[in-house]
Order: C-alpha cells, then structure tokens, then sequence
C-alpha cells in the first residue's frame, strides 16, 4: 500500500502538534523530580527489570506503575476509537479532550512532587499513541520514533540502490520526527522557565487540536449532507 498523492493537510498539521506534544511530555519527564521517560516504554521496562534485580523495590513499582498506566491509556482510546486506520470521522477529538483534562490533572499532581503526575502523564501519552496506528498501509506513532527512524532508514537505503521510494511516507515521517524533536527542545527550555507548567503547552495544544479536528469533521459532515 501507499501514500495517496494528496495527503490531507490535517493529517500533517495533527501529526506534527501531537509529536510535539509527546516530546515535551518525555523531555519533562527527564528533567523532572523523578527523572522518567514518559511517552515511551522501552527504557521503563529496563529499569522495572534492574530495579527488581537490584531489590529496589519502591523504584521498580514507580516503573511498572507508569507501564500500567501506559497501557490502560491504550485500553481507552481502543475503546472510544475502535479502528486503528486514520480516516476522518474516528472520535480522535474525544480522545484528544481527555487526554487534555488528564495532562491538567498531571500538572497538579506533579507541582506538589506526588508520583501520580508521572501516572497521568503516561497514560496522555498511551491514549495518544493508541489513537493511531495506520496511515494508508504506513505504520504510524507519535509517542515515540524508533520505527520511523528505522523505517526512514530503510527509505535511504532503498534510495541508494536505486529502487522505489515512498516519498510520501518519507515526508510524513520527517514532520513526525521534526515535531518530536521539536517538543524534545521547547520542554528543555520551558521546564528551565516553568517547571512542571511547561505540560499545560501541551495539554492546551492536546485540546486545541481536538478542536480543530472536530470542527475539520463537522464540516465535512456538512458537505455531505448538502
């Protein structure tokens, strides 16, 4: 499968303020009082293992803790959207909504240095990543970037030998990766500014995109009917 040749603009415009989100929750999430990742899971795993195996218990049930957490955000938005193919009409402004409201509510817990702020946090995060998972045959995630980078990786190589690149795919992933970058750097600088109030940029921008997507969707609804 492929990208169609005209990837609708919200597609790219909600892609990239959702990596952007994502990567100044992680970049928070590092510099803060607990010093986790948050909008990925690979490297939590590893500590919930060393942790265990080094008997420091109260670390590793912070870190199995913030795995759990991840997960039931996934369980939720699995309920509320039901497909993983991005196509407009999902309730992805749902989604979007609550994962505002529980990025507030991270801030609170988080400015008074209590370990749900992380919990909340992470799930934003899984009930972000699990909105989508497909684009057009492309699988997408915007919580973290391993499998683009990999996936972009391929594109080059398959470049250097002269065969058949997705150009298309190959564009959306680097807006993903810009964005995420891009979160990565605005969380340094506001954390150093604001502290944990740096997680209410992303928990505005969260719901402003919801909105957008939900107007987006209603006036498609419109034309449709006319």
């Amino acid at each position: 499968m492929h990208h169609p040749a005209n990837t609708p603009t919200w597609i790219y415009f909600g892609g990239f303020a959702l990596t952007v989100t994502a990567g100044i929750i992680n970049a928070v999430g590092f510099l803060g009082q607990h010093h986790q990742a948050l909008s990925h899971l690979t490297g939590t795993v590893t500590v919930l293992g060393m942790e265990l195996a080094r008997a420091n218990h109260l670390i590793a049930l912070h870190a199995g803790a913030i795995l759990l957490a991840f997960f039931v955000g996934c369980l939720v938005s699995g309920a509320i959207i039901r497909q993983s193919s991005l196509r407009l009409g999902r309730r992805y402004g749902i989604a979007l909504f609550i994962e505002s409201a529980v990025l507030f509510l991270a801030v609170i817990f988080l400015r008074r240095g209590v370990y749900a702020g992380d919990y909340f946090a992470a799930f934003a995060c899984g009930l972000q990543n699990a909105m989508v998972t497909t684009y057009s045959g492309a699988t997408m995630r915007t919580t973290h970037i391993t499998g683009m980078v990999t996936d972009l990786g391929i594109a080059c190589g398959h470049f250097l030998r002269g065969d058949t690149v997705d150009w298309h795919r190959f564009r959306l992933f680097g807006i993903l990766l810009l964005g995420f970058f891009t979160g990565g750097v605005a969380g340094a600088f506001g954390y150093e500014q604001f502290g944990y109030d740096t997680l209410l940029f992303p928990a505005a921008l969260s719901g402003v995109v919801g909105l957008a997507y939900t107007l987006i969707k209603h006036r498609a609804q419109r034309r449709q009917i006319s």
